[in-house]
């Protein structure tokens, strides 16, 4: 298709050239080979005929803008597990090498340390002695019901009964920690190991302890992340963040495969601006099954809604030298080239971020118009 355009462009220019008995007037300064460093060309009657230019102006349409941003894959906070051990412990057992997949439930680590075992034995001597205050305390209730007793052996009855209780409940939670089940402890299955298990199913992404060592309650032996609820965050200016909206559709490529797009929406923009000027703007996947790794950057296209810009037809637009130009009709069959910004392109159109205001423009064969400043520079 080029290269036919560039035949009838040829064409065109060659029929301007022979057109009618007066030659063209065209006023162009030539700063080397390849500059063009002005802008009006004026056609006689017969060359402007052949032509067959179309004019316009520049009009305000709805267009979905494209904001450009980089951003990285990632997942939210519920899905990246960091594994901590409760008390200090000696690590015994583990066969964990990062990047292994762990279902929900797998062991993970073996822990062994005497506190543990001291743990077990606090809990089941705090229990039996649980046993006697209750029965104390009935005793001491029925008593003084009767006013066999005093109150304040009662009350003092009472007070050791229910301290005992919060001492008895404290040390079933601190095993609950540590994995061990309190209703089937005994004085049979008292262990001084402890195993700890996946909490949810993902990949090991970190490794940080090895057989032997100690560690404590501060250190994080493993990390998991589930990958199955991905989300794209982008890394958006503060300017471009008050176009957005929830439902925006994005549409963004990785570095490892540029060619492969994929899909999401805006779910949540963070309205806390960082000390760069940028905000976080997190993207649900419109496909939650495509295999993608956390940590990934993107290169992102977010469509904006509707918004009103000044556009013209692509064919308006001319390259010269990769920059863009339109040419606005002035006095008689004379154009001038001038300089324009462009935007986003929708429809056979695209946007004009100059302000041409309402003068006409030439949309139609605009090329012609480029060939012939052209070749009067040459």
């Amino acid at each position: 298709m080029k290269f036919k355009n560039l035949i009838a462009l040829i064409s065109i220019s060659t029929m301007l050239a022979c057109a009618g008995n007066k030659p063209a007037e065209s006023v162009v300064a030539a700063k080397g080979a390849d500059t063009l460093s002005a802008e009006l060309v004026t056609l006689n009657a017969a060359q402007f005929k052949t032509a067959n230019l179309g004019f316009g102006t520049a009009e305000l349409m709805s267009m979905h803008k494209v904001l450009k941003v980089n951003g990285v894959i990632d997942v939210p906070p519920s899905n990246i597990v960091s594994i901590s051990i409760p008390m200090g412990g000696y690590l015994k057992k583990t066969s964990l090498i990062p990047g292994m997949f762990v279902k929900k439930g797998n062991l993970l680590a073996v822990m062994e340390d005497p506190s543990y075992i001291e743990l077990q034995q606090d809990y089941l001597t705090a229990k039996s002695k649980l046993v006697y205050l209750e029965a104390d305390f009935n005793r001491q209730r029925d008593l003084n019901a009767t006013k066999a007793t005093s109150d304040k052996i009662f009350q003092l009855s009472r007070s050791d009964f229910e301290s005992q209780k919060y001492l008895t409940k404290s040390l079933s939670e601190k095993l609950k920690l540590l994995g061990i089940d309190p209703l089937t402890l005994n004085e049979n299955n008292i262990s001084r190991a402890i195993n700890f298990n996946a909490p949810i199913n993902g990949y090991v992404t970190k490794v940080n302890v090895n057989i032997g060592k100690y560690v404590t309650p501060t250190d994080i032996l493993f990390e998991i992340i589930d990958p199955s609820d991905l989300h794209l965050r982008l890394i958006v200016y503060e300017n471009d963040a008050t176009n957005l909206k929830v439902g925006n559709k994005v549409s963004f490529y990785t570095n490892n495969d540029m060619r492969k797009k994929y899909f999401a929406k805006v779910a949540v923009i963070n309205p806390n601006i960082n000390e760069d000027k940028t905000t976080d703007v997190h993207c649900h996947l419109v496909n939650e099954s495509v295999r993608l790794y956390p940590g990934t950057s993107a290169n992102a296209e977010i469509e904006l809604n509707d918004a009103k810009v000044s556009a013209l037809p692509e064919q308006a637009i001319v390259k010269w030298q990769n920059k863009p130009f339109v040419f606005i009709k002035m006095e008689g069959n004379s154009f001038k080239m001038v300089p324009v910004e462009l935007g986003v392109s929708t429809n056979g159109y695209v946007e004009i971020k100059n302000d041409l205001g309402k003068q006409s423009i030439v949309t139609m064969n605009a090329y012609t118009l480029l060939m012939q400043l052209k070749n009067s520079a040459d």
